[in-house]
């Protein structure tokens, strides 16, 4: 995934005659009972679009609406691009898909949907902290937390290599049932240093990232939060010279040694080639390269298994990546906007869409994350039971940044500041020259 830009009014205004030019779907139906627009994220899985279209086909029929349908890419920031020329114009779609911080880069102008949140958490049970963190403003839900185009992060490890080079039976610490085993336990931050030092030695290194990316801010930044490392606190302090940052540099600093040599100028696109070109034993990431490999190199896809990040002295924290839907205020149908938001979120609809989507889709209810689609998956059978986050596996959602205060937050992790100090690492600076590089750069963050 790309990751948000800050957008320039002159970039966003020249971009918003392309808009018109974005594929679209139109259902029209008879005596239509006013219009309604929607920006949809356009999913990588082309039958993620397909099972999208057929179920808002489905309300809008029943419910007289004439909708308008956009499938709008994260590639080349298209999607971000859109929302930043429609917030400016305040003209555009009544209804916007946006990924984790572009909702509070835009929620001055998104319509409050507490009352729609409400409504669903009150059939399906609460979000996770992430999404209240990310999609509440001032008090107010300004954006619906979706499982359309949302994911966790976790590992994903070639079986047969962590076992013979590491010892680490992934399938039995990970079991396709609904298990807490005692060998999870063992899972470890120091578990995983030391089965990253055994596969470097046997030239299958964890494909790990140390860039600016999505991918690579989203493991450092579950490694931070294990150690209980926060470079802001959630009153806006600067924590850098805290016992445990140093101490998760500590732990950095020898991680790094059994990293790619070129792990800083990694993309969201390597971790995923190197996994199915066979030259990695684990990388953190969703199903998509999994999914890669089940068609370009199946030998690879029947070896892969999902499962969990490490536990660290605070805890395990698995990185997600939400998405939402939010509406503008300048919408002119907001109430067919709250109602077909909540029809797609009913969970017949969300199953439906995860299983078009082979189980990439996460919803953002706990109470959903019991779809068999993850035991059906294959090959191997099982492979993605352990990719959601379930009461079972004592894990916590996490996203890079928190808790630090949301404007700060978002800078932090568009600067990639966390892998970038770990990367300073892997080229020799001392603990003491990264703090110091942190530390400047936090309190530009915070002024």
């Amino acid at each position: 995934m790309s990751q948000p830009r800050r957008i320039t009014r002159r970039n966003a205004l020249r971009f918003t005659a392309a808009t018109a030019a974005l594929p679209l779907v139109h259902i029209r139906t008879a005596g239509a009972a006013g219009k309604l627009s929607i920006g949809f994220w356009d999913h990588w899985v082309p039958a993620g679009n397909d099972a999208m279209r057929a179920q808002v086909k489905t309300w809008a029929e029943k419910n007289m609406v004439d909708v308008q349908m956009d499938f709008i890419t994260t590639v080349g920031n298209k999607l971000v691009l859109t929302q930043a020329a429609e917030g400016l114009a305040k003209s555009g779609h009544d209804c916007m898909t946006f990924r984790d911080w572009e909702v509070q880069n835009h929620a001055a102008s998104l319509e409050p949907v507490d009352d729609v949140v409400q409504n669903l958490v009150g059939k399906y049970g609460a979000v996770t902290e992430m999404h209240t963190y990310l999609a509440k403003s001032q008090g107010h839900w300004v954006a619906v937390p979706t499982s359309s185009g949302s994911n966790f992060k976790g590992p994903v490890a070639r079986i047969s290599v962590l076992k013979e080079k590491a010892g680490i039976d992934v399938q039995a610490m990970y079991p396709a049932r609904p298990e807490h085993t005692a060998l999870s336990d063992t899972w470890t931050y120091d578990a995983h240093l030391k089965a990253a030092a055994s596969c470097h030695a046997a030239g299958m290194p964890f494909g790990i990232g140390l860039g600016v990316s999505v991918d690579s801010v989203d493991t450092a930044g579950a490694l931070f939060r294990a150690y209980g490392a926060e470079l802001v606190g959630a009153d806006g302090t600067i924590k850098i010279n805290s016992d445990e940052v140093r101490q998760v540099l500590e732990h950095a600093q020898q991680l790094v040694k059994y990293l790619p040599a070129d792990a800083p100028s990694y993309d969201d696109a390597s971790n995923n080639r190197a996994l199915i070109a066979g030259k990695s034993a684990l990388i953190w990431n969703p199903p998509s390269a999994w999914a890669v490999a089940k068609r370009d190199a199946p030998q690879i896809a029947e070896d892969c298994w999902s499962f969990q990040a490490p536990a660290g002295p605070k805890g395990r924290f698995t990185p997600i990546g939400p998405y939402f839907w939010g509406i503008w205020q300048f919408a002119k149908n907001k109430g067919a906007a709250k109602d077909l938001i909540t029809y797609l979120l009913e969970r017949p609809q969300v199953e439906a869409r995860c299983v078009a989507v082979s189980g990439f889709d996460v919803p953002p209810f706990a109470s959903m994350t019991d779809f068999p689609v993850w035991d059906a998956v294959e090959p191997p059978k099982g492979t993605l039971y352990n990719y959601p986050v379930r009461p079972f596996h004592k894990a916590t959602p996490h996203i890079a940044g928190y808790p630090a205060p949301t404007e700060i937050a978002v800078r932090t992790y568009q600067r990639g500041t966390m892998p970038t100090m770990m990367a300073k690492l892997q080229a020799g600076q001392s603990i003491k020259t990264v703090l110091d590089w942190a530390g400047k750069e936090l309190e530009g963050f915070a002024r």
